[in-house]
């Protein structure tokens, strides 16, 4: 027979085992409930609590007028719904009736997006945005009589830029404003440089949900307010912009160039009153253009940079009459080709022919090289001393940094450093007249208003007032003597009314008008297997010029860049288009100063104009 198998001493051990355990538990659930319940009972809502942030309303932009409205947002509606609570059956009715409310049954493509949309298993799916007044009431409908279960109408911001711009699928300044994308966030221009001021703060809503985003009780509560945005008022007039933009498309049109461009700003404040390049693009359609040509989003005028050409001729003028070592009036030898570095190097003017003895102010009037290349040789002892003021003259003019625009995306330019990197006397030359060195078109209506204003440096600016609060700008040092600034006014009006080339197509009777040309080779670094070459028979033209009711005192400043453009007269000395940038000029700024409210006023037109002699 067996024995027993029960034991007093084993089951002692076992019950004292749970005991033991049981105490274990207890405590461990004590720790747990008590000790840690905060840390827990935090961890829990947290897990369950969902944050929503509702943008508040985008501030609007305005032109200078503060009446036109520039960009605005309005709300458009849109359908979502919970795909995770429907039943395949019910996702079938559902796609179906959207299909006929949104009237797009007969769109395969349309109705097979829906259905993807439908078959997911999130709970929050947006079926369609900004769906039509009459949809939206069919939709409101159909949720009623319950034939769109889980489906809601929503509303949502949109941004909208209602003004059309001065060519076929534009809107106005857009490559100045620039947009705000499906987040609510600017992208390019001034809607990405007051990205915060404009959105202001979100309203921020806490609410418990479960697992499958069902709200647990009233527990919603609002943890941020939120604060609406703030409008803007532009420096830009809105009906000079659109004759702007109207006139650049029909300079490209007729060019065949690749852009253009052009800016109208005040040289005393900074003030921006038009911008803009053509081609240009629409705002309201930006999905599309990123798609297809996302370049067209950058403003070419503070974002791209290109060799100016004789334009910069202006920079060597003041390095010249600051250190004294040419007058307007000193005679120079136009040998038509100059030999430098011992012969391995040399420089043309445009026709390859010599003017021969020729005064400095003429020898900038007829754009000569080989006078621009002299006197840069000659401001120092030595190559390195000449190439070290000049490039200080650049670079105090505000060339190789931001202008400090009041727009997204500046760039600073190209300005090698002799100082780091020395150059060679054909540096020098060609740098003496704006090749060689790449720059912005901004920069260079900068430079060219502190030139024209008395020397003082300004900040251009597109933004005059935040919400009811003016812009204030500091005021900028003096850059160069104010009698200088007068000797350079005088050199260009002496441009354009000494060369009959100018004249005829610059000067608009009745006002004091004064700028400087330049038409620049473009190097092409991927031609000849990236050994690189200047571009066949292309071109860009500039003209930086002013317009004044006033002898000796300009009103408005006017840069105009037409790039790669194909001459349709291509002779040496000769290269001309049937719009050149100086006629370009004169059309904008008789579009300026026919602006009505953009120029104080002083004093009647002038009778007669001519060249400070």
């Amino acid at each position: 027979m067996l024995g027993r198998t029960d034991s007093r001493p084993r089951l002692l051990l076992l019950l004292v085992g749970l005991v033991v355990i049981s105490v274990a538990l207890v405590g461990r659930l004590g720790y747990w409930q008590v000790l840690r319940r905060d840390e827990l009972a935090d961890q829990a809502r947290r897990q369950t609590t969902v944050r929503t942030e509702t943008p508040s309303r985008r501030g609007s932009i305005y032109d200078r007028s503060g009446v036109v409205v520039l960009a605005t947002t309005i709300e458009r509606q849109r359908l979502v719904a919970s795909p995770d609570d429907l039943t395949p059956l019910q996702r079938r009715d559902v796609r179906d009736r959207i299909s006929r409310i949104l009237h797009i049954d007969d769109d395969p493509e349309a109705v097979a997006a829906l259905d993807a949309r439908l078959a997911s298993d999130r709970s929050y799916v947006v079926l369609a945005t900004d769906i039509g007044s009459q949809a939206a009431d069919a939709a409101r409908a159909a949720v009623r009589a319950g034939e769109l279960p889980t489906v809601r109408i929503e509303t949502e911001p949109s941004r909208v830029y209602p003004q059309a711009g001065g060519g076929p699928e534009s809107t106005l300044a857009a490559q100045l404003l620039g947009f705000v994308n499906r987040d609510g966030v600017g992208q390019y221009g001034v809607e990405q440089r007051y990205q915060d001021v404009l959105a202001g703060r979100p309203q921020v809503v806490l609410a418990q949900r479960d697992v499958r985003s069902r709200p647990i009780g009233e527990t919603a509560t609002v943890a941020e307010a939120g604060e609406a945005g703030v409008d803007l008022r532009l420096t830009i007039d809105a009906g000079l912009q659109l004759a702007v933009e109207q006139e650049l498309l029909a300079a490209r049109v007729a060019d065949r160039a690749k852009s253009v461009s052009a800016i109208v700003m005040d040289p005393y404040s900074g003030e921006i009153y038009a911008e803009a390049t053509y081609p240009s693009y629409d705002a309201n359609a930006y999905r599309k253009i990123a798609a297809d040509d996302p370049s067209r989003f950058v403003d070419p005028i503070v974002s791209e940079v290109y060799e100016p050409g004789s334009v910069f001729k202006m920079l060597t003028v003041i390095a010249g009459l600051e250190t004294r070592t040419v007058t307007p009036t000193t005679r120079i030898r136009d040998t038509g080709t100059l030999r430098l570095d011992n012969g391995e190097s040399k420089i043309d003017d445009a026709d390859r022919r010599g003017m021969g003895w020729m005064t400095f102010r003429d020898g900038i009037a007829y754009s000569r090289n080989v006078v621009a290349a002299k006197v840069a040789l000659d401001l120092g002892r030595t190559t390195r001393q000449s190439s070290v003021i000049l490039h200080d003259t650049w670079t105090r003019m505000g060339f190789g940094a931001r202008t400090g625009i009041d727009v997204a995306g500046e760039v600073p330019g190209l300005v090698r450093d002799p100082r780091v990197s020395a150059w060679h006397e054909i540096d020098l030359a060609n740098g003496s007249f704006g090749q060689g060195v790449a720059v912005t078109p901004i920069q260079l209506v900068t430079a060219y208003a502190t030139m024209i204003n008395g020397g003082m440096a300004v900040t251009p600016h597109v933004v005059k007032s935040v919400g009811t609060d003016d812009v204030s700008v500091m005021a900028g040092d003096a850059l160069i003597q104010p009698q200088l600034s007068k000797t350079l006014v005088s050199m260009m009006n002496h441009v354009v009314t000494e060369v009959p080339f100018y004249s005829d197509r610059t000067l608009i009777p009745g006002y004091y008008v004064g700028g400087k040309t330049g038409t620049a080779q473009i190097w092409d670094s991927k031609a000849r297997q990236g050994r690189g070459a200047w571009k066949d028979n292309l071109f860009n033209y500039s003209f930086v010029g002013f317009i004044g009711r006033e002898t000796g005192h300009p009103d408005l400043v006017v840069a105009v860049r037409v790039e790669e453009a194909r001459p349709t007269i291509a002779r040496v000395g000769r290269l001309e288009m049937p719009v050149m940038s100086f006629q370009l000029f004169r059309r904008i700024a008789h579009d300026a100063i026919a602006t009505p409210d953009l120029l104080e006023q002083r004093v009647a037109p002038l009778a007669v104009v001519s060249a400070d002699r």
